[in-house]
Parts: C-alpha cells; structure tokens; sequence
C-alpha cells in the first residue's frame, strides 16, 4: 500500500510563501496498491485533488472517493477534479448518510443530492449529474465495506454539523486509520483536558501501521477552540499510543499555521513514545 498526502490543510487553503513546504491545500489523501501504482483510493477530496491529477499523470481515474463529511474543505475539490471528469473515468463516490438513514437516502438518490447542496447554481456552475464518465453516489452508514482491492471499515466520530465518518483502510498486509475533523472534547475532558478516547476512533487506530489524525490545534489551543470541532496534536500522539498504533501523522493543519510553527510542532514530539511525523504535501509512505 503506497499513501500520498495530497492535501494536509483545514478550514481554508493557505496561499502563500509561509506555507509553501507543507502545502496549502485542503484535505485528501489518495491510496494506491503498491509504488509505480496509480491511486484507486481518495480519502476526502477537497483542494488538495489538484494534486491527486497530478499522480495520475494525464490518465483517467478509476476508483473510489470516501468522504469523511461534507464540509466544504473537504469536498470543494471535487469539481475540479479532471481525473475524474472525463469520459472514460470510472468513480464511486462514498458519503456518509444524514438524517433517516442510508436505505431513505438511496430511495431518493440522496447521496447526490447532499452533494448538490455545495455543488449546483448559483453557487457552481455544474451540479454533480453534469461530471463526465461514470460516476456512482451512495450514501453509506457505519459499518464494513470493500472498495478497489481494500476492506474499508467506517466508524461515526463525534464533529461539528452533520454526521463524520472515520475510516479504517487495510489490503491484508497493512492498514491505516484516517481520522479527521475529530471533536474529542464533546465527549468529556478525557485525562489531560483535551478530550476523551473516543470508543470508535481508538477501535479504528488499534494496531495501525498509521494513524492519520486531525492536528489543527494545540494544547494550548484547545481552552479557546475545542468548540470549532477539531482535536489537539497532542491528543492525536496520546491516541496513537492508547490505540497501539504504530506511528501518527498529523494533518488537517490550521490554515495560519506556518511551515516553521509546523517544524516546531513537529520538534514537541521528538521523543514520544510512537513516531510522529507532520504530514506535507507530496509525502509518500509505503505500507
């Protein structure tokens, strides 16, 4: 398994010379099956797609697309998607059902039409029925799915406006978890006052080769903004530990976090107990 961060941002893009090292574009993640392999995987699909084109080097995509949710920082990308905007593209687009559930969200093809809150006039030019090449939406609830080759475990996890899904990938050999947008303290202060465990984000980190977890605050942080939604690095290292995962990368930055507060950042956790690493555009790991 080949993982390539395409977008390590929260909230907004960070245009601009500060930000130019880790990247400024929103969240997404794109999975292969191996190096030299184009990626048949995206995890969440906002700004940072432009970079999942790039991967693909001119060719079409055939895959699948899981959203963790639907803001728009993760979502926004998909219209400029131009892998998956052509003829011969093949995409299955996964979200996490809303309100009465995955079966009254099918009946009235409700996948695209969440979809098309975001994406249709005045607000877009094009609604997602006008993408080009085969697109399929579906609208999935928790549970065990197979996508391109992978098992795909989904867990809820607790966030800000509407359902949030975690995801759990694995190819028999190896296996990440994927855990943005993560409002640890809605559950409680935990054992540190940066939020409690969360019962399904730690099952879906158990013994994970990777942990790939929400950063945008810091402890310091967390007293004024644990309300906007999002999780402290430092309880993402404190759940890769309780998980057992083997390592964590921290992503979903704060949009005015610089390539240097991310460098020092990254030296907080220099000797923590897993290895921790800062995710940046254009970083791969093999799995």
């Amino acid at each position: 398994m080949l993982i390539t961060f395409c977008g390590v941002r929260g909230s907004t893009p960070a245009p601009g010379a500060p930000y130019l090292r880790y990247g400024g574009n929103t969240s997404c993640v794109a999975v292969a099956q191996g190096p030299g392999e184009a990626p048949v995987l995206a995890l969440d699909a906002g700004t940072g797609v432009a970079n999942l084109n790039e991967l693909l080097g001119g060719a079409a995509f055939t895959g699948t697309i899981l959203l963790t949710h639907l803001h728009w920082d993760h979502c926004l990308g998909l219209p400029f998607f131009r892998g998956g905007d052509r003829e011969d593209a093949r995409v299955t687009l996964l979200l996490p059902e809303q309100g009465d559930g995955p079966a009254s969200d099918a009946a009235a093809g409700g996948a695209e039409r969440l979809l098309a809150q975001v994406m249709s006039p005045p607000f877009f030019p094009i609604r997602p029925a006008q993408l080009r090449g085969n697109w399929e939406f579906d609208a999935i609830a928790p549970g065990q799915l197979k996508a391109e080759g992978f098992t795909v475990e989904a867990r809820e996890i607790p966030h800000k406006g509407g359902r949030t899904l975690g995801y759990r990938v694995s190819d028999g050999r190896a296996s990440i978890a994927y855990v943005t947008d993560h409002c640890p303290t809605s559950l409680g202060p935990g054992p540190d006052g940066l939020g409690a465990y969360h019962e399904a984000a730690v099952e879906l980190a158990r013994g994970a080769d990777l942990l790939i977890h929400d950063a945008q605050l810091t402890a310091e942080e967390v007293p004024a903004e644990a309300a906007w939604g999002h999780a402290a690095a430092e309880y993402a290292v404190g759940l890769a530990v309780c998980a057992g995962a083997r390592r964590v990368a921290l992503t979903h930055h704060k949009p005015s976090r610089t390539d240097d507060q991310l460098d020092a950042l990254a030296g907080r956790f220099a000797g923590a107990p897993v290895p921790v690493l800062v995710a940046a555009e254009g970083l791969s790991i093999e799995l």
